[in-house]
């Protein structure tokens, strides 16, 4: 998906930008779930490729990736608040591990948590 410029060309697999994607999701404070329950099968792509995190989908356009995440949050936090610190993550985990550019990082809260 990315190639980063250096004496021998490094192409970083789609699934190791997903697990970034989601342990710096998870990191976020009152982030319950990142992605989604899979349904039975699993999700596969239009690319036949199965999703290492359902619920997270990452695609390229014009030179940058865009992330789609799908979260669970805890009850008692300001959802603007964590869809900022969510795409913060994102943003800061792809460009400094990968040298990845982000153009968006696109936060849906699927549900409140409440704890038990």
């Amino acid at each position: 998906m990315e190639t980063i410029p250096s004496s021998r060309s490094l192409t970083i697999a789609p699934g190791v930008i997903e697990t970034i994607v989601a342990l710096s999701i998870a990191q976020v404070d009152g982030v319950a779930t990142v992605g989604t329950k899979p349904p039975p099968g699993g999700i596969i792509s239009s690319r036949g490729r199965r999703h290492v995190t359902p619920g997270i989908l990452i695609y390229e356009e014009d030179d940058q990736v865009v992330v789609d995440a799908h979260i669970q949050v805890f009850y008692g936090y300001r959802l603007p608040d964590i869809a900022a610190a969510v795409r913060s993550a994102v943003s800061d985990a792809l460009e400094g591990q990968a040298n990845i550019q982000v153009a968006a990082v696109n936060v849906t809260i699927d549900a409140i948590q409440f704890s038990g």
